[in-house]
């Protein structure tokens, strides 16, 4: 690979995207790309997936292809790109065949740069001519866990997928997912025909999500104190049933919060519109089923509530993925009942992979149950190891009482490795208690050394220390082979004793109901900042009347870093992050005309804010006051208010600067600056003017200086 196409991306990345760096392992995944290599990536939501296709595709000749089953998704990215002046366009079923046809035609003659394309479009032979016509630099899969029969989302035609690599040998293949699993990952590279490719598998870790569990008591009581926290802010409640999303809008309504429902009984054009105006930020909460949400590029979503259990632990980390997308800090909850494990048992019961999906759920049931940090417990169902607990999860918060389980876990793991890791969960605790079943003896394993080495605890409390184990990554499961336990690498450090195991006392029901007890909400909403609020306004407004959704015009991270640094010039809003030359020209001046109304009226009320004094000095210099005036009212020296008019001149304000420095002073200072190359401090040219030249002239010629360079 060339080094300038790498040098490009970092160049379109700051100019059109407004960002200064890359993520972790975006820059590896690109690099990957332009080398012409096929790839598998797994990043979590929000980890910025997207980038990973958008930027090869830009840097090369050719266009990129994206494979996505998400009208949603497809129509939000295409839109935040055409936002930053990238050609994209989509080709799905919400389309009339004459639009389909002018989207080709474009696509044909390389005017679109990027397009999107749902698996049925993809399939079909027509479209099949038109690929075949067009130079194809990159073809993306995103949501590839849908290719897998070990996937939370299996779609049947995605499994046709791997014409692709037979069809464009030389053309790289990227697939993408927030979240597969050893046996998921395996077969995506399989059904794809990728076998050669790399796996990039960034952290799962998304810090800026609080984790919480409650027991299912109390439910609606508790969503209405957190919503009542910050009513402004977006939020998801996933609920189990139609019935139930419709009755917890109902009750969320009453209680005067801005709440509707989505589920697919709905007719579509009233599920859409539930849909749309939710993205675009014209209602605050949705009540729904696990369908929506799917492929949503909401970045501001601030919370997601779970009403009900989900049925496994992917499913569970995509849909809390939803919040806090632009990586500020966000809440989710978890209500947790024996009724709802009960209720996807029965859903379970005729599907032909209910082994697979009732080890599933265990797995959910166990994280729900946890006594041990629970982002721990969640990165290691996907291989990820923390070496300590978060801190930011209800358990951390309020830590139970822990104790030595080492030799329980050497127990254990001396079990299962006695049985070549050949049995479940369940046939282990029956070893370790010693059973007689017939199954045991037929196969040997009342003979193996620790068989009825755990007979003195209970099947309910070695259901416990498993459950941890398994959280604190000693085992996982393979749920592509009937479910047995295989010891990982930590498992086998316990083992031999090179590593301590802590874990909790068993709980009793009435402990266990004690700790999840909800806390009282608190009164502090969580954010209150004044500009943030007065630019969020601003931002709705401008999608309004763009009929694009808020967060494509800047998400909140950018309106939090404008609110803390009050950038007011072009200059320094380019340096905040999410702020590309595009977005600049487009609404530039409307948020810094906020920006430095804001900041002035913070300034003449006494308040001491950034980036305002210098703007008063202005306001009174347009009103004819002169620098000396402008000191005395404000009561300030005559020198700050010379440098508050350097920093003006400097930023393009009409500052007449031949009234305070004459010509013939600006070329001796300036040759004194190049002759010392100094052009920050003053001090060392005062020096070197022999004190001759006050301060206020040297600041001056430095900001002629500084504006020609």
């Amino acid at each position: 690979m060339s080094e300038p196409l790498l040098a490009n991306a970092h160049t379109i990345l700051k100019d059109v995207f407004g960002y200064s760096s890359f993520r972790p392992l975006q820059e590896d995944v690109i690099t990957s790309a332009l080398d012409g290599k096929d790839s598998l990536v797994i990043m979590p939501t929000g980890g910025g997936k997207s980038m990973c296709f958008q930027l090869p595709a830009l840097v090369q000749d050719g266009a990129c292809l994206v494979i996505s089953p998400l009208i949603s998704l497809m129509r939000d990215q295409v839109e935040a790109l055409k936002q930053n002046g990238v050609s994209s366009a989509y080709l799905n079923s919400s389309l009339t065949a004459p639009e389909q046809r002018e989207i080709e035609e474009k696509f044909l003659s390389g005017e679109i740069k990027i397009l999107y394309v749902s698996p049925e479009k993809l399939l079909t032979r027509d479209f099949y001519n038109v690929i075949r016509s067009v130079t194809l630099n990159l073809i993306a899969i995103d949501e590839a866990h849908c290719i897998s029969q070990w996937g939370h989302d299996f779609r049947p035609e995605y499994t046709q997928l791997d014409f692709l690599k037979k069809q464009f040998p030389t053309v790289p293949i990227m697939a993408l997912t927030a979240t597969a699993d050893k046996a998921t990952r395996t077969d995506i590279l399989n059904q794809l025909g990728i076998l050669h490719a790399k796996t990039y598998l960034a952290s799962f870790d998304r810090p800026n999500l609080n984790l919480t569990v409650r027991a299912a008591q109390g439910r609606i009581e508790s969503i209405i104190g957190l919503i009542k926290q910050a009513p402004n802010e977006s939020g998801i409640v996933y609920c189990l049933s139609r019935k139930s999303c419709e009755t917890v809008a109902a009750k969320l309504q009453a209680n005067g919060i801005d709440a509707d429902f989505y589920h697919a009984g709905m007719p579509a054009d009233v599920r859409n519109n539930t849909q749309e105006r939710f993205i675009r930020d014209d209602l605050k909460v949705v009540c729904a089923t696990i369908a929506f949400g799917m492929g949503i590029d909401k970045s501001n979503v601030r919370w997601v509530i779970h009403y009900n259990l989900p049925k496994n632990l992917e499913s569970y980390y995509q849909e809390i993925g939803r919040a806090g997308r632009d990586g500020l800090d966000s809440k989710t909850l978890l209500f947790f009942s024996y009724a709802d494990v009960v209720q996807l048992k029965q859903f379970m019961e005729d599907s032909p992979q209910k082994a697979l999906l009732e080890a599933k759920l265990q797995r959910m049931q166990q994280f729900a149950e946890a006594t041990t940090c629970r982002r721990r417990v969640l990165l290691s169902y996907f291989g990820e190891q923390m070496e300590r607990d978060c801190g930011n999860c209800d358990v951390c918060r309020n830590p139970p009482e822990f104790m030595d389980g080492t030799i329980l876990a050497q127990k254990a793991l001396s079990a299962c490795a006695r049985t070549r890791e050949q049995v479940g969960m369940r046939m282990l605790i029956d070893i370790l208690r010693g059973s007689h079943r017939q199954e045991i003896v037929q196969l040997g394993y009342h003979e193996i050394k620790t068989y009825g080495a755990g007979r003195d605890h209970s099947y309910f409390e070695w259901q416990h220390f498993i459950g941890q184990f398994l959280n604190l990554g000693l085992f996982e499961i393979a749920f592509d082979n009937h479910n047995i336990l295989r010891i990982t690498e930590t498992g086998k450090k316990a083992l031999t004793g090179s590593i301590p195991v802590q874990i909790t006392k068993p709980e009793s029901e009435i402990e266990r109901k004690e700790r999840m007890k909800a806390p009282q909400p608190s009164k502090t909403a969580l954010r209150s900042n004044e500009l943030f609020e007065r630019l969020r306004n601003l931002r709705k407004k401008i999608a309004q009347e763009l009929e694009i959704p808020a967060y494509v015009v800047f998400n909140d991270a950018t309106l939090e870093e404008m609110a803390a640094k009050h950038p007011t010039t072009e200059e320094t809003l380019m340096e905040i992050s999410g702020v590309g030359q595009q977005k600049i020209t487009r609404f530039g001046d409307a948020f810094l005309t906020e920006i430095i109304a804001f900041v002035k009226e913070k300034a003449t009320q006494g308040e001491k804010i950034t980036g305002a004094t210098h703007l008063i000095t202005f306001d009174l210099l347009q009103e004819g006051n002169s620098p000396e005036q402008i000191a005395e009212q404000r009561k300030l020296n005559i020198v700050t208010i010379y440098s508050h008019l350097a920093t003006l001149y400097e930023q393009g304000k009409p500052i007449d600067i031949r009234s305070y420095l004459s010509e013939e002073e600006e070329v001796k200072i300036i040759a004194g600056i190049e002759k010392t190359g100094e052009t920050e401090k003053l001090k060392p040219l005062f020096d070197y003017f022999k004190e001759e030249i006050p301060y206020y002239k040297l600041r001056l010629a430095m900001a002629v200086y500084k504006k020609r360079l």
